[in-house]
Formats: structure tokens, sequence, C-alpha cells
């Protein structure tokens, strides 16, 4: 099976393009991550990183104005 799909791959014209465009979406996808993350606002991040440590993630959220919690009854 693998080797008709390789015969077949190789006879389509310019096919070796396309693993350079993966390869520069998931380079620019993760750079695109890394600048997002080096910018996020210190609450936020510290809000997110204590979701996993609350007991009813669900009934807390968060005004993302001014980064108070807000508790539902």
């Amino acid at each position: 099976m693998l080797k008709f799909i390789k015969q077949h791959a190789e006879s389509i014209t310019g096919v070796g393009i396309y693993p350079v465009i993966s390869l520069v979406i998931f380079f620019l996808f993760f750079v695109g991550l890394l600048y997002y993350v080096r910018k996020m606002d210190k609450d936020k991040a510290d809000a997110i990183s204590r979701m996993p440590l609350q007991d009813n993630p669900e009934r807390e959220e968060t005004d993302h104005t001014d980064g108070n919690h807000l508790k539902h009854a």
C-alpha cells in the first residue's frame, strides 16, 4: 500500500514544495504562539495557570476588563 502511494505521489508535478510549505506553516504557528504567550498579560497567565487547581472552574469566570474573578451563586 505504501509503495502505491509513494509511486503515485512521485508522479505529481511539483510535489516537492508541499513539505516545505508544511514546515513553514508549522514554524510560523509556533513563532506566533510564542509571541502571543510572551505578550500575554501576567494576570491572565496566572488565572490560566490556576484553572486546573480550581474546585469548580465552570462556576467561576474572569472579568477580562480588570482581571477580577466573578463568583456565581
